[in-house]
């Protein structure tokens, strides 16, 4: 389950997305209205274009749809980008959305959730909730580049960053070159 929530990161998720599809995993998909705004700004995507990349897309207001229930498998969930509002709501339990509802969901079936807060600097009160939802065990993946990479383009930024989703998740992969292995 992948949630595209309204803070900047657009190219982290289509790139997810992109993965998760070349692998052939099944991939369901809500985009909140902020972001479908962000998708537009950064991307210059629509989200029929990119629920082309998923088995199943769901309206953020669809609290009926089957992820919106535990008796769904799912492997995890990820929510990227996680804007500050999306933290707060999860730190505070709200399930008004989608999106939070499954996020909700899957911390009560003890299923993995990763977020990608995208916000710098990180004020107080959104640390106290990143800190609420640590706490809970959803993983908390600040989207900070890897220098030691060394890299050259955002594509390679954007790819470590999704490797290191794809970690979490137990999915392998090869978009990034773990620390101190050996130069190609």
């Amino acid at each position: 389950m992948v949630g595209i929530s309204g803070a900047s990161g657009a190219p982290i998720a289509l790139r997810l997305l992109r993965y998760l599809h070349e692998a052939k995993l099944p991939t369901s998909l809500a985009v909140s209205t902020g972001g479908k705004r962000v998708l537009q700004e950064e991307a210059d995507l629509d989200v029929a274009s990119l629920a082309q990349l998923c088995d199943h897309f769901y309206s953020d207001d669809d609290l009926a749809a089957p992820i919106a229930s535990g008796s769904q498998p799912s492997r995890g969930m990820v929510v990227v980008p996680c804007s500050a509002n999306t933290v707060a709501r999860l730190a505070l339990g709200l399930t008004d959305t989608l999106i939070c509802r499954a996020v909700h969901v899957h911390l009560k079936e003890r299923r993995p959730v990763i977020i990608v807060p995208r916000e710098t600097p990180l004020p107080t009160l959104m640390l106290r909730h990143l800190t609420t939802l640590s706490e809970l065990g959803v993983i908390v993946l600040i989207a900070s580049p890897a220098y030691y990479l060394r890299p050259r383009t955002m594509d390679e930024t954007t790819d470590f960053l999704v490797g290191k989703i794809l970690d979490h998740l137990a999915i392998p992969h090869d978009l990034y070159r773990p620390w101190r292995s050996e130069r190609p």
